[in-house]
């Protein structure tokens, strides 16, 4: 009783967790975007102290998203990424981004998604769906950068390293060839030679007194003394941002910011100005580096990348090494959306602490057959199931286990009874040519088939009914012997006893003591399958009964409240319903499973009746009277 007094809140756990599932699997695919992309992934964005702690603001800023073999499916999307989109967490909102580069062959992207409002010292999360073949373009390039952006170079394209992926859309002249490999995709590979020309216009003037941002990736190849990474002059007013032997610098009008640690050549930094209210600050990977107390001048000729042609540079050269990722933005970023670029963009150990990217999750809208159609209905329905409907379901599937549980029982044991038979029958077939062989003063004769068998054979032949029968039968015969020898030592008197037979009473005797073992073997094979016809019998009266008060308790509810409408009587007919499908969802397979147990429970009656014939015939032949 104790063991049931568990198993029941066990079972209506069961029951329960069956629906509450299927809801919960309902309540995420309510979440999905948009059916048409098949597969989605979790991006979450860590400003606390578990990621990369920031406490200053961040705001609207283009998040780089790597992807490689290790956490995308690269061969489930378009070969070109276009069917590539990322959602907020609300799973609404389209976030704009654009691909920098996609390598199919190689199963590497990079990606630029713009996230609105990030907030310092939080966790944010958006999603990306993929998987959608029909999927078109994505969204344009320019479209990812705020109106604040005013130049954007990714330096990735081959055909098209100048290009300007900001709103602005002044491209560059003179870029050369990327080069591969870079920090972010492709990059820049520079001499100092050459100038790279920024048109003006279409790139905006800088206002005097107004807030400025520049930022860019370098990479040294060697310590040059005033180095130009980004120029512009205009007059006697000049913008420049630089390095002076390892020390990164921004310049206005000859006025230079103060000095911090020198950095080495050979390694990514990242370097950023900010021009707000009359002081510029310089930042080095994401720190505060240096600063510079002056106001932004007037300037609106074109600006230069990598080195400053003009006349009055003096002793200026161009700087050499690698650049990448140059923005340009008509207003003062915050100290958090530097940090957060430095860290986001780095291949630091930092940057995977920030944005980490979580497994694939499938959705079953597309490939939904029409059994996951039938069953959604019925989660739909059963969530206008009476209280009473859901205990007659909990009996039903109380019924259910237990016939399953029996069912598997009977199976096993079935099988192990036909192997331990036809093991027993090899043995029999010997001994059964003379059955004399059983008749030893060594009950072991008896035990082993009248030969030599391992153990682990006994043990197996043991689970046999005809074993058990020949068992019987062989110590029936053993008994009656026992009585007609005499205690000799004699071998000759020992045969002659030996050769004695067995009166007709006794062959009777014997053969009905057969019969009485065969029937408590068939109690065995019969014994518990009583559950299963209750569940063949039970489980349909069970649904009845269950329909029959959910169907009065909805004509009640109608009465009560006077609407006579098929969506006040449909629902709550068709919960009620559900009771007698639960009902039959235990009975049919209950009266299959039962019909497969009776028959093979019958061939093996068969088998003993032919097996207790057979076996009096040969003990009537072998041991005459």
């Amino acid at each position: 009783m104790t063991k049931l007094q568990h198993l029941l809140p066990a079972l209506l756990l069961f029951t329960v967790s069956i629906f509450t599932s299927t809801d919960s699997a309902h309540a995420a695919e309510a979440n999905w975007w948009d059916a048409k992309w098949t597969i989605r992934k979790k991006i979450d964005i860590d400003t606390t102290g578990k990621g990369v702690a920031i406490a200053e603001p961040i705001g609207t800023s283009a998040v780089l998203v790597r992807l490689h073999e290790g956490v995308f499916s690269f061969m489930s999307s378009k070969e070109d990424g276009s069917d590539l989109r990322f959602v907020a967490d609300d799973h609404k909102t389209l976030l704009k981004h654009h691909v920098e580069k996609w390598d199919s062959l190689l199963n590497e992207a990079y990606v630029w998604v713009q996230v609105p409002d990030l907030k310092p010292a939080s966790a944010t999360s958006i999603w990306l769906y993929y998987g959608n073949t029909e999927a078109g373009a994505p969204e344009a390039a320019k479209e990812t950068y705020d109106a604040n952006t005013t130049l954007v170079y990714h330096f990735a394209d081959a055909s098209k390293a100048g290009t300007d992926s900001s709103p602005t859309g002044a491209n560059a002249e003179g870029t050369p060839p990327p080069a591969a490999g870079s920090l972010i995709a492709g990059g820049l590979r520079v001499f100092g030679q050459t100038a790279i020309k920024v048109p003006a216009p279409p790139f905006p003037e800088f206002a005097p007194g107004a807030p400025l941002t520049v930022s860019a990736w370098i990479k040294p190849s060697a310590l040059q003394p005033n180095a130009v990474i980004f120029s512009r002059r205009d007059g006697a007013n000049a913008f420049m941002l630089g390095i002076n032997n390892g020390i990164p610098f921004v310049e206005i009008n000859k006025q230079r910011s103060s000095d911090g640690a020198p950095i080495a050549a050979g390694g990514w930094h990242h370097v950023a100005a900010v021009a707000d209210a009359g002081t510029v600050t310089v930042y080095l990977d994401g720190k505060s580096y240096g600063a510079l107390t002056a106001a932004m001048p007037s300037i609106k000729t074109p600006a230069e990348i990598d080195k400053d042609t003009s006349p009055a540079a003096g002793s200026l050269v161009g700087f050499t090494g690698e650049i990448d990722e140059l923005q340009v933005a008509k207003t003062a970023r915050p100290a958090g959306f530097i940090r957060f670029a430095a860290v986001n963009q780095g291949t630091t150990a930092d940057a995977a602490k920030l944005l980490t990217l979580g497994s694939d999750e499938a959705s079953d809208h597309e490939e939904e057959g029409e059994i996951m159609k039938h069953l959604s209905l019925i989660t739909d329905i059963s969530k206008d199931l009476t209280f009473d409907g859901w205990i007659v379901i909990f009996l039903c599937t109380v019924l259910a286990i237990v016939g399953w549980v029996i069912a598997a029982g009977k199976i096993l044991y079935l099988n192990t009874i036909e192997k331990a038979s036809k093991e027993f029958i090899k043995r029999w077939e010997k001994i059964s040519s003379d059955l004399t062989a059983i008749d030893t003063e060594d009950d072991k004769s008896i035990e082993s088939v009248g030969g030599n068998v391992s153990s682990k054979t006994h043990k197996l032949m043991r689970q046999s009914p005809l074993y058990q029968l020949y068992h019987l039968g062989a110590q029936e015969i053993s008994s009656r012997m026992k009585s007609f020898r005499k205690v000799t030592f004699n071998p000759q008197e020992k045969k002659e006893a030996k050769a004695m037979g067995l009166s007709g009473r006794s062959i009777q005797a014997i053969k009905a003591t057969l019969h009485g073992g065969m029937v408590r073997e068939v109690q065995k094979l019969n014994g518990k399958l009583v559950f299963l016809t209750i569940g063949i019998a039970g489980g349909p009266y069970l649904g009845l009964l269950g329909t029959v008060i959910g169907v009065m308790i909805t004509f009640a509810v109608i009465a009560k409240s006077g609407e006579v409408e098929v969506n006040s009587i449909a629902p709550g007919i068709a919960g009620a319903l559900l009771a007698t499908v639960a009902g039959l969802a235990v009975a049919i397979p209950a009266l299959f499973i039962y019909s497969y147990l009776s028959s093979r429970i019958k061939d093996v009656v068969s088998d003993m009746e032919t097996f207790i014939d057979e076996f009096v015939t040969k003990m009537a032949e072998h041991y005459k009277e």
